[in-house]
């Protein structure tokens, strides 16, 4: 009995073939199907408790490497990587699951891919969980152009745009990398003062250092981080190296230009935005603003969580928080 029990809570895996592509997922429990979908740089593992809570309230979760991470395939060329690849992979996913709707959550990148999906195909995804990043309507000028950047610095989504100059800093020591990543931008850091997560100059890169500068690689990992939470990140990404999840913020701009057809368009399914008070995002520039003004253009916006002391790795620094806030609003709706 002991041993069938602790199979259950263990999430089942396959590859699944999707929208020209090979994705692996990570699946727990039956019923009402809720697809989650990570940011950078994490992969389905970052859902780990949530698919445990998900499945035990009797919905079906389901977790994917995105494309350009962990076992899913990494094409090379760099417009493969737009958000329309990435909702066009969330439906293929839906298809090869013979699942006819779902509830879509995505976290820090996975957000955009998230709210995408509810607004061009509510007929799929019946409801959106948003992390980290709330909705907001398409700008007037591309993205990179109203970046800020100076003579020492410059906007860490611009630093992502060359090619291989991020690699080759992340993938220096990689075990150093993700251990000052989720660390530094957790709630558990201190304010450190000139580094990207600096909220007087929010995700500015030092053009004379790079993006992990000034962040802290701790002594001790924070309770919600486990060494061997340490090693699963590190094992995955020593093999696959950044450059599939870096090619996300490459397209940038080439979003802008794809989605202009969708300018006004709104978020019609229920919706749920959380995000921790901590997050380095909500430093950024008219973000705050973009929040309190989000029920203009999500108008089924069910809540705001904001979570006090979390900072940007919201699922897995407050699990029991965001488990409790997803259930009760699939619950509502289902």
């Amino acid at each position: 009995m002991g041993d069938d029990s602790s199979a259950m809570r263990e999430p089942a895996h396959r590859t699944v073939d999707t929208n020209g592509i090979r994705m692996h997922i990570a699946e727990h429990g039956a019923g009402p199907a809720v697809l989650l979908c990570h940011g950078f740089p994490e992969l389905w593992y970052s859902w780990r408790h949530q698919l445990a809570a998900l499945a035990a309230a009797g919905f079906h979760a389901v977790a994917p490497d995105m494309r350009g991470y962990g076992q899913t395939d990494a094409p090379s060329e760099i417009e493969r990587y737009t958000l329309l690849h990435h909702v066009g992979d969330m439906i293929g996913l839906l298809d090869a699951l013979g699942i006819e709707q779902a509830v879509i959550a995505g976290h820090d990148w996975g957000g955009p891919v998230a709210w995408l999906a509810a607004q061009l195909r509510p007929d799929r995804f019946r409801g959106v969980i948003a992390l980290s990043g709330p909705f907001g309507p398409r700008g007037l000028r591309r993205p990179t152009e109203i970046m800020p950047q100076g003579a020492d610095s410059l906007f860490y989504q611009l630093y992502f745009q060359t090619s291989g100059v991020a690699e080759a800093e992340f993938e220096h020591d990689v075990h150093s990398t993700i251990r000052i990543m989720l660390y530094s931008i957790s709630g558990n850091a201190p304010d450190l003062a000139g580094s990207v997560v600096d909220r007087n100059a929010p995700g500015m890169v030092r053009r004379e250092g790079g993006f992990l500068t000034k962040m802290v690689n701790p002594e001790v990992l924070p309770p919600w981080l486990s060494e061997a939470d340490m090693d699963f990140y590190v094992c995955e990404f020593e093999r696959t190296g950044f450059r599939g999840g870096l090619n996300w913020y490459r397209n940038i701009d080439r979003n802008w230009e794809l989605l202009a057809p969708f300018v006004d368009a709104n978020i019609s399914v229920p919706a749920l935005y959380m995000a921790g008070e901590r997050d380095i995002v909500l430093s950024f520039p008219g973000v705050r603003q973009r929040i309190a003004d989000m029920a203009k253009f999500v108008p089924q916006l069910r809540r705001t969580i904001i979570l006090p002391g979390c900072g940007h790795w919201t699922q897995q620094e407050r699990a029991p928080d965001i488990n409790a806030a997803i259930i009760d609003f699939l619950r509502a709706f289902s």
